[in-house]
């Protein structure tokens, strides 16, 4: 799951990052305001957190131009400002969640997770697939109730396919929601982790549960 944080606090902006990094999040930020839509423009977010008070252009003005250009990705805005007519403004242009400053990072996280079960429909934070399990609340992943121990990237993309279980997904599509910009590394980058998977969640076991549908990209779903 990608993550844009746009925060002016440079201090604020590098600890939500690492938090969200610890969380198994793929995370791109910036800290101006006019530096927000390039990045939204140029990827594909599941999440956005984005400021309200923010230098050239606020966060407000962003979230309206999102809106106006039928980008529904999610949007959490933070502000240091608790009054109401900020919520109503943020909330009536289209915000999907409000935070005030200061706020603990546990609340943060329960929240993200909140939008994005929301997003994808999903009642509760665990995530299933025949005798598959992801508890994206505790971060674990489980087989046949024995645990798979899953690196970051890994999980992040179980997560994603898990979220999307039974849809035909293409590397490029893959690509954009597990890795962010700061990412240099080859192009069959998702081909590798598939292969990573397949040996964690499907070696060993009777049903396959990933799939390779040539020419198209890779599919989560019980055959």
């Amino acid at each position: 799951m990608r993550i844009l944080v746009v925060e002016d606090d440079i201090s604020l902006n590098r600890l939500i990052c690492e938090k969200l990094k610890k969380d198994h999040y793929s995370v791109d930020s910036c800290h101006l305001g006019n530096e927000a839509l390039p990045y939204i423009d140029g990827a594909e977010y599941d999440l956005i957190i984005l400021d309200i008070m923010l230098p050239h252009m606020d966060g407000l003005e962003i979230l309206s131009a999102l809106r106006k250009k039928n980008n529904l990705t999610p949007v959490l805005l933070l502000t240091a400002k608790d009054s109401i007519d900020d919520k109503v403004k943020g909330l009536d242009l289209g915000a999907d969640d409000y935070m005030a400053k200061p706020f603990a990072f546990e609340e943060l996280s329960a929240r993200i997770r909140v939008l994005i079960r929301r997003n994808s429909k999903q009642a509760q934070h665990i995530y299933q697939i025949a005798d598959l399990v992801l508890d994206d609340k505790t971060k674990t992943v489980t087989r046949k109730n024995s645990p798979v121990s899953l690196s970051s990237k890994e999980y992040t993309l179980l997560f994603y396919m898990l979220l999307h279980k039974g849809q035909v997904l293409s590397r490029d599509t893959l690509n954009q929601h597990i890795w962010n910009y700061d990412y240099d590394g080859s192009s069959n980058i998702i081909d590798v982790y598939i292969r990573y998977l397949r040996k964690k969640i499907d070696e060993g076991h009777e049903i396959k549960l990933i799939h390779t549908i040539r020419g198209q990209g890779y599919v989560i779903r019980e055959e």
